[in-house]
C-alpha cells in the first residue's frame, strides 16, 4: 500500500477492494531469469537475446505505471522501444503472408517493418485491455503459450520452446492466486509482458523458412485484439475518445447478460480453446481456411453478443429445467444429506483405492521404498506439530500418486488382470463423480474449490498426452493425467472438508507408504 503497487477499485472495475499488483513482477522473474541460466542446452541467439531485453524493458515500465500511472504515452514509448529491439536485433518481421498474397511474395521491410512494429505493440495492448476479470489475461495466455509451445517443439526451435515452457509455469503458479476471488493482480507489468512475449514467439514460430501457416499467430492471440478493435470502434462511433477505458469490453458484455464472473471467464477460456485447437489441427492447411474460419467463428460470437447486448436480452435464471432439479433437491439441500452422502463416499473410497494402488505396479524399487520410510517418519512428526500437517502431509501423497498411477498403467503386476483395472476405471469415474458433488454443495467458505483453471488443468490434461506425438503415445499418457487429476483433487477436497481434522488422511498414507516402503525391501 505505502508503495502504492495496489488497484483500486472504481466504477470502472470489478473487484471491491484494494488488491495488490505485483504478480506480474514476480512471475516476470520466476520466469525469465532461469533462462539466462540454460545457455548450456540451447544457444542464446540474437533473437533470444532481443526478447530478453525487450521483455524487461516492458516490465519496467508497466512496473513504473503501476506505481506512478505513467499514462499511456509513456507506456506507448516502452513498447516502441521494446518493438523495436526484437526488430532489428533480433531480425523479427511479418514479410510473409502465405497464400494471402502471391505465393512466395515477401513484403518488402518498408511495409513489413511497420507492419511488425503495429502488430506487436496492438497485441501487447489488446492482452493488457483484456486483463478485466480475475484470471482471464492470463488463462487465455496460458492457453496460447501451451500451443506456441508445442509447436515449437515439433518444429525443433528450442529457444521458443523454453521461453513457452518458462511462461507456462510462470502463469500456472500467478494463477493458483488470481482466479476468482483474486489476492493478487499481475498489474501492467504481467499483462504487457504476457502479450509482448505471446506475440513475438509467435511471429517467430511462423515467419521465416517453416511451413507452418503465417495466419496462426492470429488464431492463437486474434480474439483479445478483436474485442480491442470492437471497443475502440465504438467508442469512436460515440464520439468518445478510443483510449479512454470503460466497462464495454467482451467480458462486460456476458456479465451484462447475466453470466457470473467465474462463467464469464471459463466462456471465453473455452472460445480460446477452440480457437488454439483448430490452429493446432489445421496449422499446416490454407491461410485462407484459417482466415475464414477465424474470422467466421469470432464474428458469430461477437455478432450475437452485440445484439443481445443491444437488445437487452436476458439470460433466463433460473429456467423451467433448472427449477425441477432444484425443487427435487431442495430436501437434500434443507438437510444437509447430499454433501453428507457424497463426502461418506469419498472417505470410504479414497484409503482403499490409494492403498490398493500401491500393490497394482509390478516392481517398486528399493529407493522408491527408502523414500517412503522417510515420508512415514514424516507424518508422525506432524502429530506434533498440527499447524503445519496440511502441509507436509500434501508432499508425500501428491508425490506417491502421481508415481503409482503412472506405474499401474506401464508396468502392471501379473495378478492384475484387464478386469481388475477395467473395475479401477469405474471406481475412478465414479469418484470424480462424488468430488464434484462434495465441492458443488460444500459449505466451506476457504480452502479448495472448483475455479475456472481447473478448465485449464483438464484442458492440458486431456490434449498434450493425445498429441500426435509417438514419445507420448506410446506410454498412456491420457489415461494417467486423468486419473492423477482426479485422484489428486479428491485427496485435497478430502482434506480441506475435514478442516484440519487429519487423522484419518494421516493414517490412511501411512498405511499406504508402509505397504509401498514393504513392497520394494522385501
Amino acid at each position: 500500500m505505502k508503495a502504492n503497487v495496489v488497484d483500486m477499485p472504481n466504477d470502472r472495475k470489478v473487484h471491491k477492494k484494494p488488491i495488490p499488483k505485483i504478480g506480474g513482477v514476480a512471475f516476470a522473474f520466476g520466469a525469465l531469469i532461469p533462462i539466462l541460466f540454460l545457455g548450456d542446452f540451447f544457444p542464446i541467439d540474437r533473437f533470444t537475446l532481443s526478447v530478453m531485453i525487450g521483455a524487461w524493458i516492458i516490465v519496467l515500465f508497466g512496473f513504473l505505471d503501476d506505481i506512478k500511472d505513467l499514462g499511456y504515452k509513456a507506456k506507448f514509448f516502452g513498447q516502441v522501444v521494446a518493438t523495436l529491439i526484437v526488430i532489428f536485433l533480433g531480425d523479427l518481421t511479418i514479410n510473409n503472408m502465405g497464400d494471402l498474397l502471391l505465393n512466395g511474395f515477401l513484403l518488402p521491410g518498408v511495409i513489413a517493418i511497420p507492419l511488425t512494429l503495429i502488430t506487436i505493440i496492438g497485441v501487447t495492448n489488446a492482452i493488457n485491455l483484456a486483463d478485466g476479470l480475475d484470471g482471464l489475461a492470463g488463462g487465455i495466455s496460458l492457453l496460447s503459450f501451451l500451443c506456441i509451445g508445442y509447436l515449437a517443439y515439433i518444429s525443433d526451435l528450442t529457444c521458443i520452446a523454453v521461453m513457452s515452457a518458462a511462461m507456462v509455469g510462470g502463469l500456472f503458479g500467478f494463477l493458483r492466486f488470481n482466479t476468482y476471488p483474486a489476492t493478487i493482480f499481475m498489474g501492467d507489468a504481467g499483462s504487457q509482458l504476457i502479450g509482448f512475449l505471446a506475440v513475438t514467439l509467435s511471429l517467430k514460430l511462423t515467419q521465416g523458412n517453416t511451413p507452418l501457416s503465417p495466419v496462426l499467430p492470429l488464431m492463437l492471440l486474434g480474439f483479445p485484439v478483436l474485442d480491442t478493435l470492437v471497443v475502440m470502434t465504438e467508442r469512436r462511433l460515440k464520439g468518445r475518445s478510443m483510449f479512454v477505458a470503460d466497462k464495454n469490453h467482451f467480458h462486460h458484455k456476458l456479465m451484462r447478460l447475466g453470466l457470473y464472473h467465474t462463467e464469464s471467464v471459463f466462456f471465453i477460456y473455452v472460445i480460446q480453446a477452440a480457437l488454439i485447437t483448430f490452429a493446432f489441427i489445421f496449422r499446416f492447411y490454407s491461410d485462407w481456411l484459417l482466415l475464414g474460419f477465424y474470422l467466421l467463428f469470432s464474428g458469430a460470437i461477437f455478432t450475437w453478443v452485440l445484439w443481445a447486448n443491444k437488445t437487452g436480452y436476458q439470460l433466463m435464471r433460473p429456467g423451467r429445467f433448472d427449477r425441477l432439479i432444484k425443487n427435487n433437491l431442495r430436501i437434500f439441500k434443507i438437510d444437509n444429506a447430499l454433501i453428507r452422502v457424497s463426502f461418506t463416499i469419498l472417505e470410504m473410497v479414497l484409503p482403499v483405492l490409494l492403498v490398493f494402488s500401491v500393490f497394482v505396479p509390478g516392481e517398486i524399487p528399493v529407493y522408491i521404498s527408502a523414500a517412503a520410510l522417510v515420508f512415514v517418519i514424516l507424518i508422525f512428526i506432524t502429530v506434533h506439530f498440527k499447524k503445519w500437517s496440511g502441509g507436509i502431509l500434501r508432499v508425500p501423497l501428491f508425490l506417491m500418486i502421481p508415481y503409482l498411477i503412472y506405474m499401474g498403467e506401464t508396468d502392471l503386476a501379473l495378478w492384475a488382470a484387464s478386469r481388475i483395472t477395467g473395475y479401477m476405471n469405474i471406481v475412478y469415474v465414479a469418484l470424480a463423480f462424488f468430488v464434484v458433488l462434495t465441492i458443488k454443495y460444500t459449505r466451506r467458505t476457504k480452502g479448495f474449490k472448483a475455479s475456472p483453471m481447473d478448465f485449464i488443468i483438464l484442458f492440458a490434461a486431456l490434449v498434450i498426452p493425445n498429441l500426435p506425438d509417438p514419445r507420448i503415445e506410446g506410454y498412456n499418457l491420457g489415461i494417467v493425467a486423468i486419473k492423477i487429476i482426479v485422484f489428486s483433487f479428491s485427496f485435497e477436497v478430502w482434506i480441506c472438508e475435514l478442516r484440519g481434522r487429519l487423522a484419518k488422511v494421516k493414517f490412511s498414507a501411512a498405511a499406504a507408504l508402509i505397504a509401498l516402503a514393504a513392497r520394494g525391501l522385501l
